[in-house]
């Protein structure tokens, strides 16, 4: 068995226990940013759950995405949402109802569900999925559990926040984090999937659309990749919000870090760092 392959089971034993200690269905958030493999860890999990006998919902902060019709109308008055993915372009309540009905045993459970391919690649909400009897709940999204931080820290951001437009972007993006904390005080357990340098996303990015063109398909260009990417890291920068998190054992339970190939590194507790 491979070190990969004992942390998945390691980590399924311990959210099993979890599960039992409390009583109730277990809700584990887990953070990372693009490429770090939040949805195989999803997968895989749920796999050996499935196998150890439990009921486990994966959900993700895209499936409370607002409708597109919602999000129209907030880029009317928010010029700067261009995509859907910064807070804001998010339903809070619904993950609130969702998050609190599992809680509370209620069954069944009807679950937003996204798809990332209607209005020409805009997304909007599909048929939900009727959920029963779930025992344990991921959560994942590329800004689960992230939190505030003081404004005064954009007056000297990292790039790409460079202009008064942006630093004002990023204030408002970090005031909208607020709305989203009733949800992050569902969670029971974050884990942080965490590069060492956050950069490395963007060089995922590229790889992923390189390999989508070479397969025949469309695919954004070096270029496009990097606004793309760019976008997030001024609504949310890493250096700024999640790389203090490493070391806050308040907030985060555990953290994996993600090596350029994708595997897993270190394996540790924000206090023991």
């Amino acid at each position: 068995m491979t070190n990969e392959n004992n942390l998945w089971l390691s980590l399924a034993k311990q959210l099993v226990s979890n599960h039992q200690q409390l009583g109730r269905p277990f809700i584990q958030g887990i953070l990372g940013g693009q490429g770090t493999g939040k949805t195989t860890m999803c997968n895989t999990l749920c796999a050996i759950l499935k196998q150890l006998g439990y009921r486990t919902l994966s959900l993700s902060l895209d499936d409370l995405y607002k409708t597109h019709d919602e999000r129209l109308a907030l880029k009317q008055k928010q010029p700067r949402l261009v995509w859907r993915g910064p807070p804001g372009t998010h339903d809070v309540e619904l993950g609130l109802t969702i998050l609190q009905q599992v809680r509370q045993r209620k069954s069944p459970v009807a679950v937003p569900r996204f798809d990332k391919s209607l209005h020409a690649g805009a997304g909007d909400r599909t048929t939900p999925e009727i959920v029963e009897n779930v025992d344990i709940v991921l959560f994942e999204g590329w800004f689960v559990g992230v939190r505030p931080i003081e404004p005064t820290a954009f007056d000297s951001a990292p790039p790409p926040i460079i202009t008064d437009e942006d630093k004002a972007f990023a204030r408002q993006m970090n005031s909208k984090l607020s709305d989203y904390l009733p949800l992050w005080q569902q969670l029971d357990n974050l884990i942080l999937l965490y590069p060492k340098d956050y950069r490395l996303s963007l060089e995922w990015r590229k790889q992923a659309e390189r390999q989508m063109i070479a397969a025949g398909k469309s695919g954004m260009s070096e270029k496009e990749v990097e606004q793309f990417v760019n976008y997030f890291w001024c609504s949310l920068h890493p250096e700024l919000f999640i790389n203090p998190l490493v070391k806050s054992p308040t907030f985060v339970d555990l953290v994996i870090e993600v090596n350029s190939d994708h595997s897993f590194g270190a394996v540790y507790q924000p206090n023991y760092v």
